[in-house]
């Protein structure tokens, strides 16, 4: 029986799978906002890349403490993007989830990034390796 902690890796690893999956499904739509992002198109592509490889990774409960410290250095990077943006006054299309997140980012957008962090933080407290 899982605890917490792999609970709330398995979410983690579900959300970031579930991102990968929805840009891959429109990678051009997906370089497209990143670059309205200020993400340079390097970094759009190897974040697909990492989203996918960390949320199996999470999901599968491998690795856990590396794979746990990993996702959070993501979110953390993904939400200091977002709030520098906002704070620019800035609000492009999310795209958090693929071209098919087109509301702006917002400071909900934070506040959802602040509950997978949390989440985050619980699964690395718990890692077992």
């Amino acid at each position: 029986m899982w605890d917490l902690a792999q609970w709330c890796g398995a979410f983690v690893g579900a959300v970031f799978v579930f991102s990968c999956v929805r840009k891959v499904m429109d990678l051009r739509g997906w370089m497209l906002q990143a670059s309205e992002l200020a993400v340079p198109r390097v970094v759009a592509g190897a974040v697909v890349v990492a989203e996918g490889i960390v949320g199996v990774l999470l999901v599968a409960q491998l690795w856990q403490r590396v794979v746990a410290t990993a996702s959070l250095v993501m979110l953390v990077g993904f939400s200091t993007l977002i709030g520098s943006l906002l704070v620019r006054g800035r609000r492009p299309a999310c795209a958090c989830f693929g071209s098919s997140s087109s509301k702006p980012i917002s400071w909900m957008t934070l506040a959802r990034n602040a509950v997978f962090v949390a989440a985050n933080v619980v699964a690395l407290l718990g890692a077992t390796s």
